[in-house]
């Protein structure tokens, strides 16, 4: 072999020829190139018969076996295979064309086995896509980075349609992975880009044979050229055949979540994508031919009634990609700028409001997007952004979403309000820090080991992996990566270092950042952080701490009471009912007074008040109910009434009577009028100046408002309120940022003050004594 440090694509190596002779060859040769045959990829079967399954369990076998001889080969024989082996290629791309996605999953088998393989294949064929992708492995084995480009343009190992299936079989699970492959690939061939860009217009002929097949677009017909007479009159999704509806959907399925799945993880491509026009096109084909497939989906006759339930849930799929395709298109081209505050602003915020104009005719589509990617929350982030928006466009915006809602016949959820500033700032700086760490995620380069397996490791899942729930650790502490996630990782550090133990392999991980890469690297260089040095390299994986139980620390205010259930194996379920009790009526409830008996003795305690009570010659007070004298006792706070007794005549105990509430008292309502009108009698007539006045006077009036209004202003921290300044400048100077603000306050609040309330100003008037009665 050649010296280290230097590209293999200028190393020479010398070996033996047929005859035993030595010869000097190019480290990328053919004649290097191994003698072994890769077999193609067989389908999952359908049927599950056993001569299927056993056909593809075998077919599955080899090509386990040969990928793993080949990711074991050293960088150079690896190159040499990958360049010269022409069935390697075809085995990749037959993988590539007949892997099962993630809604092919009910006709397939659930045999465990076929399951397993299915894992092991899929898992192979990435780490070998990946491994193409890197040119670089470590400092001594590398490819000069521009014959890598040629390498694999000129050989065809990567091309668009390729990407495409790469991002839809192992875009969920693997996508940060995914995208530094394929962001790589690009940056390293731009050539790339320029086919990128010829590949669009095909893209965009997938809507127009749809459109053709249901009859919705003419064959070869432009739009000014009208349709003939005795032109052959095309079938609708009503009339054409059942197999030709349901290739159609599946088409229509594949192709939707394929360009969703390359433009989530490849966002560069939206750029490419928006240039012609890709946008406009995909709002105007889903205006016209949803609405026409579901009515087929929905009122044709089918036999079989799984086959009508899969093909509205594939295009319901499909309706759902495509209203996120569109969503990803306007948030990379317009609204990240905008969160990013770039220059041209403006000019990014006036292009999102065209596309948002150009959505009101697309009734179905504008309400599909609005209940998924509120349009709401857009304009306010642009409000926020641009403070001199205009917010009569923004108005018309909003109320043609709601027509939209309406033009369908749907009502627009309740929770899809404006949301508030503050909201709407921290999805911003979210943004903002998104961006931030999925720019520093870029400069990191991984490696081959981060593959999540398809379905994780309960049952097949397909060749899409499936998204988990971040999972919580003994410290609370959300981790970053999934529970599927953290085991994929853990096995393929030890598939390379099998002596070490799992608890370290853990806390290496969650050192580095969970980067399997830069753990493996770390490890084999020994360049460990002093803290993972000082550990056991076999020590175990800690066992979790099981959390106590909910109802074993809760603390409630009901707690022990007759109806905790919790604490109780028996409960009075007589005194528990739902709703009236049987047998009540309302009358028979409001005509109940058993709670006013109830309050009667509370009542009756207070009747009787006595200030002093003489104590007879050999009794004491406990007799009397009193209670002994305590010699500790504070009369501090007490209000003794010292000669209150006295023949002088005190007003002390010229009390008013304790009053028994009228609804207590037991006497008819004539006797309780009579004695009311005796003390009425007795009572001397009030002074005139007391009586209620029906017209004040106003100055006295004027009086207490101006006191109260001088109370306020010498109270601490009193501002006036600030006088708006609408009318500005002279036209043709110019105005300033708060008289643009104030007339915007007054346009808005306008219908607040505006004679919207003459009744209850002349009520105020009247109340004052300024109109007459």
């Amino acid at each position: 072999m050649a010296c280290a440090r230097v590209p293999l694509d200028e190393q020479q190596v010398t070996e033996r020829g047929p005859l035993g002779k030595e010869h000097t060859l190019p480290a990328l040769h053919p004649d290097r190139k191994e003698d072994r045959c890769f077999v193609p990829y067989k389908p999952l079967p359908e049927d599950g018969s056993p001569a299927k399954v056993e056909e593809f369990l075998e077919y599955a076998r080899f090509i386990t076996e040969d990928l793993e001889w080949l990711l074991a080969l050293p960088h150079d024989k690896f190159w040499c295979q990958v360049v010269f082996d022409e069935s390697l290629q075809r085995c990749l791309d037959s993988y590539l064309h007949h892997a099962p996605r993630s809604l092919d999953l009910a006709a397939l088998t659930s045999s465990p086995a076929v399951a397993e393989m299915q894992r092991s294949v899929h898992r192979l064929v990435f780490l070998t896509f990946l491994r193409m992708a890197t040119h670089k492995e470590s400092k001594e084995n590398f490819l000069t980075p521009a014959v890598f480009a040629e390498i694999i343009y000129e050989n065809f190992l990567f091309d668009i349609p390729k990407i495409l299936d790469l991002c839809v079989l192992f875009g969920k699970g693997n996508g940060q992975l995914l995208h530094k492959m394929i962001e790589n690939i690009f940056t390293q061939q731009p050539s790339y880009y320029s086919d990128l860009a010829e590949t669009v217009p095909t893209v965009l002929q997938v809507f127009d044979s749809v459109l053709e097949k249901c009859g919705l677009q003419c064959e070869g017909a432009t739009a000014m050229e009208p349709m003939k007479l005795n032109a052959h009159k095309q079938p609708t999704a009503m009339t054409m055949s059942q197999q030709e509806l349901v290739d159609i959907i599946l088409y229509l399925c594949d192709s939707t979540t394929t360009i969703h799945a390359f433009l989530d993880i490849f966002p560069a491509a939206c750029s490419t994508f928006h240039s012609h026009g890709f946008l406009s096109r995909l709002t105007s084909f889903y205006e016209t031919a949803v609405p026409d497939l579901e009515k087929a989906v929905r009122k044709r006759n089918f036999d079989d009634k799984s086959l009508q339930e899969d093909l509205w849930k594939r295009l319901s799929h499909s309706c759902r990609k495509m209203v996120e395709t569109a969503h990803l298109l306007l948030h990379h081209t317009c609204l990240q700028p905008i969160l990013e505050g770039r220059e041209n602003t403006p000019t990014f915020a006036e292009e999102l409001l065209q596309y948002f104009t150009s959505f009101l005719p697309e009734k179905r589509f504008l309400s599909d997007y609005d209940e998924q990617f509120p349009i709401a929350d857009d304009i306010s982030l642009l409000q926020q952004a641009l403070p001199v928006i205009d917010e009569t466009r923004t108005s018309y915006l909003l109320q043609g979403v709601e027509s939209a809602w309406d033009s369908v016949g749907r009502r627009k959820p309740q929770s899809q309000m404006r949301p508030k500033a503050s909201s709407l700032l921290s999805a911003n700086q979210g943004a903002a820090c998104e961006a931030a760490a999925a720019a520093t995620a870029s400069s990191t380069s991984v490696k081959p080991q981060n593959v999540r397996e398809p379905g994780g490791g309960e049952s097949l899942r397909g060749a899409e992996a499936m998204l988990d729930v971040p999972r919580k650790g003994n410290n609370g502490a959300v981790c970053p990566v999934s529970g599927a996630e953290l085991e994929s990782l853990l096995s393929c550090i030890r598939d390379l270092l099998p002596d070490l133990g799992e608890g370290f392999l853990l806390a290496c991980l969650e050192e580095y950042s969970y980067n399997s890469e830069l753990v493996i690297n770390n490890i084999l260089e020994d360049r460990l952080a002093p803290n993972l040095d000082k550990l056991d390299r076999a020590m175990p994986r800690p066992v979790k701490e099981e959390l106590p139980s909910v109802l074993s620390i809760r603390s409630n205010v009901f707690d022990d009471d007759e109806f905790d259930i919790f604490r109780r194996d028996q409960v009075d379920m007589s005194r528990i009912w739902k709703g009236r009790r049987k047998g009540e009526s309302a009358r028979e409830m409001l005509n109940d007074k058993q709670h006013i008996a109830e309050q009667k003795a509370r009542y009756q305690a207070y009747e009787t008040v006595v200030d002093e009570v003489v104590i007879e010659p050999g009794e004491t007070a406990a007799s009397y109910g009193l209670d002994d004298y305590d010699d500790e006792y504070d009369d501090t706070y007490d209000m003794n009434q010292v000669g209150a007794n006295d023949l002088d005549g005190d007003s002390l105990l010229n009390r008013r009577p304790f009053t028994v509430p009228q609804v207590l008292r037991k006497g008819n309502k004539a006797e309780e009028e009579e004695e009311g009108e005796e003390e009425e009698e007795e009572e001397p007539l009030q002074n005139n100046v007391n009586r209620d006045q029906f017209v004040q006077d106003p100055a006295l009036l004027r009086e207490r408002a101006e006191a109260r209004r001088a109370a306020m202003q010498q109270r601490k921290g009193f501002r006036p309120e600030r006088t708006s300044n609408v009318v500005g400048q002279p036209k043709g100077q110019g105005q300033t940022l708060e008289t643009f603000l104030d007339r915007r306050r007054k346009e808005a609040n306008k219908n607040r003050v505006g004679n919207h309330n003459r009744r209850t100003m002349a009520d105020r008037k009247r109340n004052k004594g300024m109109i007459p009665s």
